[in-house]
């Protein structure tokens, strides 16, 4: 769950030292929970090595995960085929997802969109709309501002949620959430049961 610009070099530095808090080895318990919702294929950006959309394909969905580096990437490629899991995996930029040259009925985002500055979130938000499907939908999860200043990114609360996706998008809810986050990695806490999150259900108009 990466951002684009800026912080590389930090996440690069995080997935070779095998400390990414976000790797769980399973899908986010918000994403399992939604899961009958969720239709038709689906493209999770900001992949990492995969969890989401392993789930989901194992499922039966078509599932093409996304990710800015390439080592997640390669881990996800990995498990898809130790575990007998038709999935597809692709370095890509989120923010010009149009070069996939195709579109996704469910996107979903877990931990990407809250990486994004102001400056980039509408330019991700415009990437996101040039690759869903009339009526797709978006299931995003991100930290909240519930959650206390500290260690992770920035913390969005739901009036920008709202405020990012008030132009060709109806914002169906934004229920509270947690993120499920490793508990092996010393120096990096968050509250106690996970961090607070936001998890959005967004349509495509």
């Amino acid at each position: 769950m990466p951002p684009i610009n800026g912080q590389r070099a930090r996440f690069e530095d995080i997935y070779t030292r095998n400390r990414p808090p976000w790797d769980i080895g399973e899908p986010q318990p918000a994403f399992v929970k939604a899961a009958d919702e969720v239709r038709g294929v689906v493209l999770d950006v900001g992949c990492g090595t995969g969890e989401n959309a392993l789930f989901f394909a194992d499922r039966g969905h078509e599932a093409l995960g996304i990710d800015f580096l390439e080592a997640p990437i390669y881990a996800a490629k990995q498990k898809a085929i130790q575990r007998g899991i038709d999935a597809a995996f692709e370095v890509q930029d989120a923010l010009s997802l149009q070069d996939l040259d195709r579109r996704f009925d469910t996107i979903i985002d877990c931990g990407l969109f809250h990486t994004f500055s102001d400056e980039d979130r509408p330019k991700y938000v415009a990437s996101l709309a040039k690759v869903t499907n009339p009526d797709g939908r978006i299931l995003l999860l991100c930290f909240s501002e519930n959650e206390p200043e500290g260690q992770g990114p920035r913390r969005v609360t739901q009036a920008e949620i709202h405020d990012n996706f008030s132009d060709g998008w109806e914002v169906e809810s934004i229920e509270p959430a947690r993120f499920k986050t490793r508990t092996d990695i010393e120096g990096v806490s968050f509250s106690e049961g996970g961090p607070h999150a936001w998890f959005a259900k967004i349509r495509r108009d």
